[in-house]
């Protein structure tokens, strides 16, 4: 299962460079290898150029894990440890500064979910958490209050966290955000008016569509 674990977060790391989500090392991923542990990056590394020795196994009750190739884990662990112990429901954890989305992280504008299939499947609900230094406890807790209101957090003047049932559907929520930032962005730009679906059409598609089971979040 770790092996497998890995090479998908080898994957992303590659897709997240390739398509504009990632740059230099800035950003860390993880995903569960089981109910208790999960694989995270280790500090320093550059997203698009992953092996397996660049990976350090964590577990929920027991903490950092003794990494054979002697590496430390992202020093952001208190943000995926909040969401894998609040959330048995996710798999993967994905934190980076995307360009547009990171601009819209540093400001107060609002990203609908309204507009298409994949920005109500993928960015149904979307919270702000207020800025801390990374790697602190503060963010860390500060994550752990929104992390079951949402499915996506701007971190202010920071970036971004996505978390979803797998490492893929993870990868296709933070490519979804970064698309519709750059929609909003490109639009607001050009005096372009985005018209939003309505509530009721929005409603059934989640409720309807089969596309899933819908998920159930705290108000």
């Amino acid at each position: 299962m770790e092996a497998s674990v890995w090479r998908q977060l080898q994957e992303a790391g590659r897709y997240m460079l390739n398509n504009g989500l990632a740059w230099g090392n800035a950003g860390n991923i993880s995903a569960r290898t089981t109910d208790d542990h999960y694989l995270i990056t280790a500090s320093g590394t550059d997203l698009g150029e992953l092996s397996e020795h660049d990976f350090v196994e964590c577990s929920l009750s027991q903490g950092t894990l003794a990494a054979a190739s002697g590496k430390k884990p992202s020093k952001e662990v208190p943000m995926h440890q909040a969401i894998y112990e609040l959330r048995p429901d996710v798999g993967a954890v994905l934190h980076a500064s995307p360009f547009y989305s990171t601009m819209l992280a540093c400001s107060d504008e609002k990203i609908p979910s309204e507009w298409f299939v994949e920005t109500m499947y993928y960015l149904e609900r979307i919270e702000r958490v207020p800025y801390f230094h990374p790697g602190s406890r503060e963010l860390g807790e500060a994550v752990r209050d929104k992390a079951c209101k949402a499915n996506v957090l701007f971190l202010d003047n920071h970036g971004v966290l996505v978390y979803d049932k797998n490492v893929k559907e993870a990868r296709m929520a933070m490519h979804t955000l970064e698309m519709a930032c750059r929609m909003y962005v490109t639009a607001k730009s050009s005096g372009i008016s985005l018209r939003k679906l309505p509530e009721d059409v929005v409603q059934s598609f989640l409720n309807e569509s089969g596309y899933r089971p819908r998920r159930r979040f705290a108000e």
